[in-house]
């Protein structure tokens, strides 16, 4: 792995929190994360801090991810880490520039990180998945990575309290093997919303989550938004959005 001073330094980071935090992660199929050559990482999204846990799975196999992220972060602070970490700025006005860098960061042989759903689920369960990771896959070549992530979303989520101090809170990840992109881009994002579900149950497997807990799914006993009830609460997001734009 070459050596990246900004990212290792981050690297670095994200283990002293979540040493401090007491987050104990368990990965199952860290082998199939490829040590080289280029990847879309499909990743489910519960968490604000969903990048971070993908970032321990990339360096454990010898390799920095390239995160995909708001353009409009590319200032100050954010925008200095963004350059130095080789982020890839999204810029919604221009889509096609976007998907374009992506394609490229694929083809030159690195991890692209993607998430279908776009926004966290506030229902903890898989959202419908936009086309971008299958499309990226087949434009490049690459094979598409699906990753489930656990647990994440009790540190810190939208619409509940962040739980940033030291928890003990364990965090299940289960990795799939490469997805090769053949078919349209239809095929290809039906074949890997399924297989992430079929992830996303094995890292809830022998998780321990109480019934009427705000983070447990209903469908598991939890009082977590349902599906519909999650769309609701995303669609009046969504207009507030609008009304606060200049």
């Amino acid at each position: 792995m070459a050596r990246e001073p900004v990212f290792d330094a981050l690297a670095g980071l994200v283990h002293t929190v979540f040493f401090l935090q007491g987050v104990r992660i368990d990965i199952g199929g860290q082998e199939n994360i490829p040590r080289e050559g280029g990847a879309v990482l499909a990743v489910n999204h519960t968490s604000y801090l969903d990048f971070m846990e993908v970032g321990v799975v990339g360096r454990r196999s010898g390799r920095n991810v390239r995160y995909m992220m708001k353009a409009e972060l590319e200032h100050g602070v954010v925008g200095f880490l963004m350059k130095h970490c080789k982020a890839i700025g999204v810029d919604r006005t221009a889509g096609a520039e976007s998907f374009g860098r992506a394609v490229a960061a694929l083809r030159a042989g690195e991890l692209v990180v993607v998430y279908p759903e776009a926004t966290i689920s506030r229902s903890f369960e898989l959202k419908e998945f936009k086309s971008g990771a299958a499309r990226m896959a087949l434009e490049s070549g690459a094979p598409i990575v699906p990753l489930a992530i656990w647990g994440a979303h009790r540190i810190w989520t939208k619409g509940f309290p962040k739980r940033l101090g030291r928890h003990n809170f364990p965090v299940q990840i289960r990795i799939g093997e490469p997805l090769a992109a053949t078919g349209s881009v239809d095929e290809v994002t039906t074949t890997l919303r399924g297989r992430m579900s079929e992830l996303l149950t094995a890292a809830q497997e022998g998780y321990p989550m109480p019934a009427g807990q705000p983070w447990v799914p209903a469908r598991l006993g939890g009082s977590a938004p349902t599906m519909e009830q999650a769309a609701v609460l995303e669609a009046e997001e969504y207009a507030r959005r609008r009304i606060q734009r200049p």
